[in-house]
């Protein structure tokens, strides 16, 4: 069997149409190393559950249903975070993580690996979100006024499209995450800078980003946001 350079994943909450385009631009990437690339379906409908497994067995990618290991409600993140390090380390792989709701360019997997094996002391690595003017938006807005290139930087990095170097998932054990919250990318983000990592957005190879097509509740924060902030405070929903 194949040792993996990299390990690649994609939670996924139904919002197929969008989770396909993603699928597909992974699975025709230009990537000249071995990769294993794992869709975790966290609890999408039986439709679009038998479509994925239909588009597994046709495409090539590794599907896993989380209703057939756990049954914590979605969103799961942290059981594929945990999950998706231990096998990575297994092979002492690099984890890349890119979400339904972002397609990446035929060379943006081979830039993330490359870089990886290049920039000083690497924790995480994040390719700049897009919209589809080509305009930086959520959640990099902070970036705008970035340099193109690779920056360092101790801001947050999202999970959008972002690589988790193997140093890091040695480093830190994602067992020890806070099970009461939802998302762990902020916290991540500042944790690798914390232990000695540097963090680096590449603006210059940017991915496209459809915010929260999965989630599409969330798109309340910007069209009703006192309607977003009462369902994430008196819901639970959200938690960062």
């Amino acid at each position: 069997m194949n040792q993996h350079a990299l390990h690649i994943i994609t939670p996924v909450k139904d919002s197929l149409e969008t989770t396909l385009k993603t699928i597909e631009s992974i699975m025709d990437s230009d990537f000249h190393s071995d990769f294993q690339y794992t869709v975790y379906n966290d609890f999408s409908s039986d439709e679009n559950t038998k479509r994925l497994e239909l588009a597994s067995t046709e495409m090539g990618f590794r599907l896993v249903n989380l209703k057939a290991i756990t049954t914590h409600p979605s969103p799961n993140y942290l059981l594929v975070l945990q999950l998706s390090q231990q096998e990575a380390l297994s092979e002492h792989a690099h984890l890349l993580v890119v979400e339904s709701d972002v397609i990446v360019k035929k060379n943006t997997i081979q830039i993330l690996f490359d870089a990886a094996q290049k920039l000083e002391n690497p924790g995480l690595i994040a390719a700049v979100t897009h919209d589809e003017e080509g305009n930086i938006n959520f959640p990099y807005l902070y970036a705008k006024n970035f340099d193109s290139g690779t920056v360092q930087t101790s801001k947050r990095l999202s999970f959008c499209c972002t690589l988790l170097s193997n140093s890091f998932l040695e480093a830190f054990d994602f067992k020890n995450l806070n099970p009461e919250k939802s998302w762990y990318d902020v916290f991540i983000s500042h944790k690798a800078v914390e232990l000695g990592f540097n963090n680096y957005l590449l603006t210059h190879s940017p991915v496209l980003h459809l915010p929260h097509s999965s989630r599409p509740w969330k798109q309340l924060k910007y069209t009703h946001p006192l309607k977003y902030y009462w369902l994430k405070y008196t819901k639970g929903r959200d938690k960062i």
